[in-house]
Protein backbone atom coordinates (compact mmCIF):
# COMPACT_ATOMS: atom_id res chain seq x y z
CA UNK A 1 0.00 0.00 0.00
CA UNK A 2 1.54 3.26 -1.11
CA UNK A 3 1.75 6.21 1.29
CA UNK A 4 0.01 8.38 -1.31
CA UNK A 5 -3.08 6.21 -0.99
CA UNK A 6 -3.05 6.48 2.82
CA UNK A 7 -1.92 10.00 3.65
CA UNK A 8 -3.52 12.64 1.44
CA UNK A 9 -3.16 16.36 1.95
CA UNK A 10 -6.35 18.34 1.41
CA UNK A 11 -7.39 21.78 2.71
CA UNK A 12 -9.43 20.15 5.48
CA UNK A 13 -6.13 19.20 7.14
CA UNK A 14 -5.65 22.80 8.22
CA UNK A 15 -9.18 24.20 7.81
CA UNK A 16 -10.75 22.12 10.58
CA UNK A 17 -8.01 22.85 13.16
CA UNK A 18 -8.18 26.53 12.22
CA UNK A 19 -11.95 26.57 12.64
CA UNK A 20 -11.61 24.84 15.99
CA UNK A 21 -9.08 27.34 17.34
CA UNK A 22 -10.99 30.33 15.93
CA UNK A 23 -14.10 29.05 17.70
CA UNK A 24 -12.22 28.94 21.01
CA UNK A 25 -11.10 32.54 20.57
CA UNK A 26 -14.53 33.71 19.43
CA UNK A 27 -16.21 32.13 22.47
CA UNK A 28 -13.64 33.62 24.81
CA UNK A 29 -13.91 37.10 23.30
CA UNK A 30 -17.70 36.92 23.22
CA UNK A 31 -17.95 36.03 26.90
CA UNK A 32 -15.32 38.63 27.78
CA UNK A 33 -17.15 41.40 25.92
CA UNK A 34 -20.42 40.36 27.55
CA UNK A 35 -18.65 40.38 30.90
CA UNK A 36 -19.80 36.80 31.52
CA UNK A 37 -17.88 34.11 33.35
CA UNK A 38 -17.46 30.78 31.53
CA UNK A 39 -17.78 28.89 34.81
CA UNK A 40 -21.54 28.32 34.48
CA UNK A 41 -20.88 26.13 31.40
CA UNK A 42 -17.97 24.17 32.84
CA UNK A 43 -17.94 20.65 34.25
CA UNK A 44 -19.16 20.54 37.86
CA UNK A 45 -18.51 16.94 38.89
CA UNK A 46 -21.40 14.71 39.95
CA UNK A 47 -24.07 17.37 39.50
CA UNK A 48 -26.88 17.54 36.96
CA UNK A 49 -26.10 21.11 35.97
CA UNK A 50 -22.47 20.11 35.46
CA UNK A 51 -23.35 17.65 32.67
CA UNK A 52 -23.61 20.45 30.12
CA UNK A 53 -19.92 21.10 30.67
CA UNK A 54 -19.02 17.73 29.11
CA UNK A 55 -19.81 19.28 25.72
CA UNK A 56 -19.11 22.94 26.42
CA UNK A 57 -15.98 22.86 28.59
CA UNK A 58 -13.43 22.25 25.76
CA UNK A 59 -14.50 25.58 24.23
CA UNK A 60 -14.17 27.58 27.45
CA UNK A 61 -11.07 29.07 29.06
CA UNK A 62 -10.49 30.96 32.26
CA UNK A 63 -8.08 33.63 30.96
CA UNK A 64 -5.81 34.66 28.09
CA UNK A 65 -2.90 32.52 29.23
CA UNK A 66 -5.12 29.46 29.53
CA UNK A 67 -6.40 30.05 25.99
CA UNK A 68 -3.04 30.71 24.36
CA UNK A 69 -1.42 27.71 26.06
CA UNK A 70 -4.04 25.39 24.55
CA UNK A 71 -4.42 26.95 21.09
CA UNK A 72 -1.12 25.94 19.45
CA UNK A 73 -1.00 22.30 20.70
CA UNK A 74 -4.63 21.82 19.72
CA UNK A 75 -4.00 23.18 16.23
CA UNK A 76 -0.86 21.08 15.61
CA UNK A 77 -2.21 17.84 17.03
CA UNK A 78 -5.55 18.14 15.22
CA UNK A 79 -3.69 18.65 11.96
CA UNK A 80 -1.59 15.55 12.61
CA UNK A 81 -4.70 13.55 13.49
CA UNK A 82 -6.56 14.51 10.31
CA UNK A 83 -3.57 13.97 8.01
CA UNK A 84 -2.42 10.63 9.39
CA UNK A 85 -5.73 9.22 10.66
CA UNK A 86 -8.28 10.87 8.38
CA UNK A 87 -10.92 8.12 8.63
CA UNK A 88 -10.78 8.12 12.43
CA UNK A 89 -10.31 11.83 13.08
CA UNK A 90 -13.98 12.73 13.59
CA UNK A 91 -14.55 9.75 15.90
CA UNK A 92 -11.48 10.62 17.95
CA UNK A 93 -12.53 14.25 18.36
CA UNK A 94 -16.19 13.55 19.21
CA UNK A 95 -15.67 10.55 21.48
CA UNK A 96 -12.58 12.17 22.96
CA UNK A 97 -14.61 15.17 24.11
CA UNK A 98 -17.46 13.01 25.42
CA UNK A 99 -15.56 10.35 27.33
CA UNK A 100 -12.82 12.58 28.73
CA UNK A 101 -15.58 14.93 29.93
CA UNK A 102 -17.54 12.07 31.51
CA UNK A 103 -14.38 10.86 33.19
CA UNK A 104 -13.79 14.32 34.66
CA UNK A 105 -17.43 14.65 35.73
CA UNK A 106 -17.26 11.27 37.49
CA UNK A 107 -13.99 11.62 39.46
CA UNK A 108 -13.24 15.36 39.50
CA UNK A 109 -12.91 17.55 42.54
CA UNK A 110 -15.98 19.66 43.38
CA UNK A 111 -14.68 22.58 41.35
CA UNK A 112 -15.52 23.87 37.89
CA UNK A 113 -13.37 22.19 35.22
CA UNK A 114 -13.00 23.83 31.82
CA UNK A 115 -10.55 24.13 28.93
CA UNK A 116 -9.39 22.18 25.87
CA UNK A 117 -6.46 20.55 27.66
CA UNK A 118 -8.43 17.33 28.17
CA UNK A 119 -8.86 17.03 24.40
CA UNK A 120 -5.17 17.78 23.90
CA UNK A 121 -4.33 14.83 26.14
CA UNK A 122 -6.74 12.70 24.10
CA UNK A 123 -4.84 13.57 20.92
CA UNK A 124 -1.39 13.07 22.41
CA UNK A 125 -2.34 9.71 23.87
CA UNK A 126 -4.16 8.45 20.77
CA UNK A 127 -1.43 9.45 18.31
CA UNK A 128 1.29 7.96 20.50
CA UNK A 129 -0.31 4.58 21.22
CA UNK A 130 -1.90 4.13 17.79
CA UNK A 131 1.42 4.75 16.06
CA UNK A 132 3.12 2.09 18.16
CA UNK A 133 0.30 -0.38 17.54
CA UNK A 134 0.40 -0.03 13.76
CA UNK A 135 4.12 -0.78 13.60
CA UNK A 136 4.28 1.39 10.48
CA UNK A 137 7.50 3.37 10.41
CA UNK A 138 5.94 6.74 9.53
CA UNK A 139 3.32 6.54 12.27
CA UNK A 140 5.88 5.29 14.79
CA UNK A 141 8.06 8.27 13.91
CA UNK A 142 5.04 10.51 14.56
CA UNK A 143 4.55 8.82 17.94
CA UNK A 144 8.12 9.53 18.97
CA UNK A 145 7.87 13.11 17.72
CA UNK A 146 4.82 13.59 19.95
CA UNK A 147 6.79 12.19 22.90
CA UNK A 148 9.69 14.55 22.25
CA UNK A 149 7.49 17.64 21.96
CA UNK A 150 4.71 16.87 24.44
CA UNK A 151 6.16 14.12 26.63
CA UNK A 152 6.51 16.46 29.60
CA UNK A 153 2.73 16.77 29.77
CA UNK A 154 2.48 13.32 31.35
CA UNK A 155 3.37 14.74 34.76
CA UNK A 156 0.16 16.77 34.82
CA UNK A 157 -2.05 13.69 34.98
CA UNK A 158 -1.00 13.19 38.60
CA UNK A 159 -2.60 14.92 41.61
CA UNK A 160 -0.85 17.66 43.54
CA UNK A 161 1.58 18.58 40.72
CA UNK A 162 -0.26 21.87 40.27
CA UNK A 163 -3.47 22.45 42.28
CA UNK A 164 -4.61 25.08 39.79
CA UNK A 165 -4.99 22.64 36.88
CA UNK A 166 -7.54 19.90 36.32
CA UNK A 167 -5.40 16.79 36.53
CA UNK A 168 -8.65 14.81 36.39
CA UNK A 169 -9.37 16.22 32.92
CA UNK A 170 -5.83 15.46 31.81
CA UNK A 171 -6.00 11.91 33.13
CA UNK A 172 -9.43 11.40 31.55
CA UNK A 173 -8.09 12.59 28.19
CA UNK A 174 -5.00 10.40 28.42
CA UNK A 175 -6.99 7.27 29.29
CA UNK A 176 -9.62 8.00 26.63
CA UNK A 177 -7.01 8.44 23.90
CA UNK A 178 -5.22 5.24 24.90
CA UNK A 179 -8.43 3.19 24.88
CA UNK A 180 -9.45 4.53 21.47
CA UNK A 181 -5.99 3.68 20.10
CA UNK A 182 -6.67 0.03 20.98
CA UNK A 183 -10.34 -0.04 19.98
CA UNK A 184 -10.40 1.84 16.66
CA UNK A 185 -9.06 -0.10 13.70
CA UNK A 186 -6.74 1.24 11.01
CA UNK A 187 -5.72 -0.19 7.61
CA UNK A 188 -2.82 -2.60 7.36
CA UNK A 189 0.08 -0.31 6.65
CA UNK A 190 2.16 -2.64 4.46
CA UNK A 191 4.83 -1.32 2.13
CA UNK A 192 4.42 -2.22 -1.51
CA UNK A 193 6.61 -5.14 -2.58
CA UNK A 194 9.31 -4.09 -5.01
CA UNK A 195 11.04 -7.44 -5.52
CA UNK A 196 9.80 -11.01 -5.81
CA UNK A 197 11.86 -12.14 -2.83
CA UNK A 198 10.04 -9.66 -0.57
CA UNK A 199 6.74 -11.51 -0.95
CA UNK A 200 5.89 -13.80 1.98
CA UNK A 201 5.05 -16.67 -0.42
CA UNK A 202 8.38 -16.44 -2.24
CA UNK A 203 9.80 -19.90 -3.00
CA UNK A 204 13.53 -19.84 -3.84
CA UNK A 205 13.25 -23.23 -5.57
CA UNK A 206 11.13 -21.64 -8.29
CA UNK A 207 13.45 -18.70 -8.81
CA UNK A 208 15.91 -19.09 -11.74
CA UNK A 209 18.65 -17.16 -9.97
CA UNK A 210 18.33 -18.99 -6.64
CA UNK A 211 18.49 -22.33 -8.44
CA UNK A 212 22.04 -21.48 -9.45
CA UNK A 213 23.18 -22.16 -5.86
CA UNK A 214 23.96 -25.71 -4.78
CA UNK A 215 23.21 -27.29 -1.39
CA UNK A 216 26.42 -25.78 0.02
CA UNK A 217 25.48 -22.27 -1.01
CA UNK A 218 28.06 -22.17 -3.80
CA UNK A 219 27.11 -20.38 -7.00
CA UNK A 220 27.02 -22.69 -9.99
CA UNK A 221 27.86 -21.21 -13.38
CA UNK A 222 24.89 -21.11 -15.73
CA UNK A 223 24.84 -23.81 -18.42
CA UNK A 224 26.24 -23.18 -21.86
CA UNK A 225 23.94 -22.31 -24.72
CA UNK A 226 24.25 -25.82 -26.15
CA UNK A 227 23.10 -27.35 -22.86
CA UNK A 228 20.08 -25.03 -22.74
CA UNK A 229 19.11 -26.00 -26.28
CA UNK A 230 19.39 -29.69 -25.42
CA UNK A 231 17.20 -29.24 -22.30
CA UNK A 232 14.64 -27.31 -24.35
CA UNK A 233 14.53 -29.95 -27.07
CA UNK A 234 14.12 -32.72 -24.52
CA UNK A 235 11.31 -30.90 -22.74
CA UNK A 236 9.48 -29.91 -25.93
CA UNK A 237 10.08 -33.25 -27.68
CA UNK A 238 11.50 -31.53 -30.73
CA UNK A 239 14.92 -33.17 -30.78
CA UNK A 240 15.76 -34.16 -34.33
CA UNK A 241 12.56 -32.57 -35.65
CA UNK A 242 13.14 -29.55 -37.84
CA UNK A 243 11.08 -26.52 -37.06
CA UNK A 244 9.58 -24.79 -40.08
CA UNK A 245 8.83 -21.06 -39.86
CA UNK A 246 6.60 -19.48 -42.48
CA UNK A 247 6.70 -15.72 -43.08
CA UNK A 248 3.68 -14.00 -44.67
CA UNK A 249 4.21 -10.56 -46.14
CA UNK A 250 1.43 -8.02 -46.66
CA UNK A 251 1.38 -4.71 -48.39
CA UNK A 252 1.24 -1.58 -46.25
CA UNK A 253 -2.19 -0.77 -47.66
CA UNK A 254 -3.55 -4.07 -46.36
Amino acid sequence: MRDAHIFKYTPVVWLLPTLFVVTLWAVFLGLDLANMSPRFLGILPRTTEGLVGIICSPFLHADWQHLTNNSLPLFVLTMALIYFYRDLSLKVLVFGILFSGLFTWAIGRPNVHLGASGLIYVLVSFIFFKGLRTGYYRLMALSFAVVVVYGGMVWYVFPEVDPRISWEGHLGGFVTGMVMAFVFKTPDYISEYRYDWEHPDFNPENDPFMRRFDENGQFVNPPKLEEILVEYEEEMGTKGTPVQINYIYKNAEE
